[in-house]
């Protein structure tokens, strides 16, 4: 499957896209926030580029567990600006990483092509007619409230991703548009991040892209008893297991050392 995503052509299959993460945030989990600092992000997302990245994805509000929620206003506040210039001088597609329409709205005006919402239109269906309009890319990620499921665990991960997409479609936006993500660390105990890991090519039944972002988080600190500054290696192992089971995007916060550990891993695969 071949997608255009802002003039930019995405042969899906032919190697792995690395998408580097901007958190325009003070309370990012993985302790890379940059607060309100607009110039620190875009000279980050500019070298991220540098290092490699296939494109770029801004988030302007923390979602790690127990984090403060901010107003729509102070989201745009600290993305728009962001968005736009990476949009205009970065020469990648440019992500916005929001469940909320109207912060999407304003990232889509100032060029963002990819929304990236982390709830799978659960939270927000009108993301769906917004990419729809704006003939951009739509992420859908698995999302939980709690950890407890009924069933097992990848089929209710692959349920709630065929109701997204189902939702996305049935408001215009065309398959070859859509990206799944599975929602590691997203309502999901470390136990179950790692049984999601060794059964990620069950989600190629839904003949999708399948994003996925493991980057520093928490399971992969559990394990290896190491503070979210020293995950390094274990992000390097998660990334390069994505790569081998057939994952398309790999979104990360170290682009140069990802980038370098994807280019070994698809040449295995």
């Amino acid at each position: 499957m071949i997608t255009d995503i802002g003039g930019h052509r995405f042969d899906w299959g032919s190697r792995t896209y690395v998408m580097g993460i901007i958190n325009v945030t003070p309370d990012s989990f993985s302790g890379d926030g940059l607060g309100s600092d607009q110039r620190a992000a875009i000279a980050q997302g500019m070298r991220m580029l540098r290092d490699g990245a296939d494109m770029l994805d801004v988030g302007g509000e923390s979602t790690r567990p127990g984090h403060e929620p901010i107003s729509v206003s102070e989201e745009i506040a600290r993305t728009e600006a962001v968005v736009r210039q990476l949009a205009r001088d970065s020469g990648v597609p440019v992500s916005i990483d929001t469940y909320k329409l109207e912060v999407a709205e304003a990232a889509v005006d100032a060029g963002a092509t990819i929304l990236n919402d982390i709830w799978g239109l659960v939270r927000s269906p009108a993301l769906a007619d917004l990419a729809a309009r704006h003939a951009s890319a739509l992420v859908l990620m698995h999302n939980h409230d709690g950890t407890e499921y009924e069933g097992d665990l990848m089929t209710e991960i692959k349920l709630f991703l065929r109701e997204s997409v189902r939702l996305a479609q049935g408001a215009g936006v065309p398959r070859e548009r859509l990206l799944i993500d599975p929602g590691i660390g997203f309502g999901k105990t470390a136990e179950q991040n790692w049984v999601v890991m060794r059964r990620l090519q069950e989600l190629q039944e839904l003949e999708l892209p399948v994003l996925i972002g493991t980057s520093r988080k928490s399971f992969i600190g559990k394990l290896l008893d190491l503070p979210v500054t020293d995950r390094l290696e274990g992000t390097a192992a998660t990334v390069a297991a994505s790569v081998l089971r057939g994952v398309d995007v790999v979104r990360v916060h170290d682009v140069q050392a990802m980038t370098r550990v994807v280019r070994v891993a698809d040449h295995m695969r």
